[in-house]
């Protein structure tokens, strides 16, 4: 299994007081995180796409870019790339480009995205909102798959066919890896396998458990649809934070937590975040990894147990935490817990 990180670029000033630092230094942050995520050996880092101010991230792949040329190995994705307002033909460009940079370590994944900001920013219709994802994933799957000519029709409402032009430039990777992010729906999981893509799935409320039957729909609708097995890759992506000392990393990482989660919930209609509801997310059956080294072990093992999956993502900067203590953050999950997962699983790479 692959352990990594995806960041949103998460900005909140008005936490730090004098501390706080300019979005220009918390983006030069991101990516001395992205760096040091590479040199502890993590396997891959996303960032997620915003077009609003407490998410500094509004174009993953010009950061994933300059961290192409800083990086050796690690995987370089988006967490998501939000293909309902994005044109496709520019998606595959920037991805291709990310990918002879990095060497071919570039990954596009595909979703929804959780906010509304970017359909009147770019000038679309929500109304549109499940037509314009589904035209543009065929496309982007057309570009991924086929080739330098590509030949194309959609609806006509979104954009002009394509008739065999030129798709330049061309990635290292034959094919550019793309993965379906999906939050809450079991339908969208069923597309995904149908499909025959890489599922991620976003675990940010709740008990993981009550996912199991979104993996299942998805490997079924696979099976279904006549994918291998090995084509059916899932990731699970979930916030938390790491200290040596358990209680340490939850009083680090709550008020910046609470900040942002309630700051959500006034535009969602949620109630404002606990600090008893925070701490049962942390349990043993939460969906928070916020503790110990030895506590994120054991609650990855476990949701292996459950999913199977064939990697793990951490948000370690929900809210803007402050950075000297994220940098510990992926020390520690680089350098222990990642490593003790691979053994109990039997992943780890053999000394020579």
């Amino acid at each position: 299994m692959e352990l990594g990180l995806f960041s949103f670029g998460d900005y909140s000033p008005e936490l730090f007081g004098d501390d706080a630092v300019t979005p220009d230094q918390r983006v030069r942050n991101l990516l001395e995180e992205m760096v040091l995520a590479d040199q502890v050996g993590l396997d891959f880092f996303g960032l997620g796409e915003h077009h609003r101010p407490d998410f500094l991230v509004s174009s993953p792949v010009t950061v994933l870019a300059a961290a192409a040329v800083l990086t050796k190995r690690i995987r370089l994705s988006t967490a998501v790339t939000v293909m309902s307002s994005e044109d496709p033909v520019r998606v595959f460009q920037q991805f291709a480009t990310l990918d002879q940079l990095s060497n071919g370590r570039a990954e596009i994944m595909a979703g929804r995205g959780s906010f509304i900001e970017s359909f009147p920013l770019f000038g679309y219709d929500l109304d549109d909102y499940e037509e314009l994802f589904t035209e543009k994933l065929d496309l982007l799957l057309a570009l991924t798959k086929g080739g330098e000519h590509v030949h194309w029709k959609g609806s006509g409402k979104f954009r002009a066919p394509l008739t065999g032009q030129s798709i330049q430039p061309r990635p290292v990777q034959k094919e550019l890896p793309v993965i379906i992010a999906v939050g809450g729906s079991p339908e969208s999981a069923a597309r995904a396998g149908t499909l025959g893509l890489p599922l991620a799935i976003a675990i940010i409320g709740g008990q993981p458990a009550r996912f199991q039957p979104f993996v299942d729909y998805y490997r079924e609708a696979g099976a279904k649809a006549g994918h291998s097995p090995d084509k059916l890759k899932v990731t699970i992506n979930q916030h938390g934070f790491l200290a040596e000392d358990s209680q340490a990393a939850a009083d680090l990482v709550w008020p910046s937590y609470k900040l942002m989660v309630d700051k959500l919930g006034r535009e969602r209609g949620w109630p404002p975040q606990g600090r008893p509801h925070f701490e049962h997310g942390r349990g043993k059956f939460g969906h928070l990894v916020v503790g110990s080294p030895q506590e994120a072990i054991d609650k990855i093992l476990a949701e292996h147990e459950l999913f199977h999956m064939d990697r793990f993502a951490i948000q370690f900067t929900v809210g803007g935490s402050h950075h000297k203590e994220v940098l510990k953050s992926i020390d520690l999950f680089g350098t222990v817990v990642a490593p003790a997962v691979k053994r109990a699983l039997g992943t780890a790479p053999v000394a020579k």
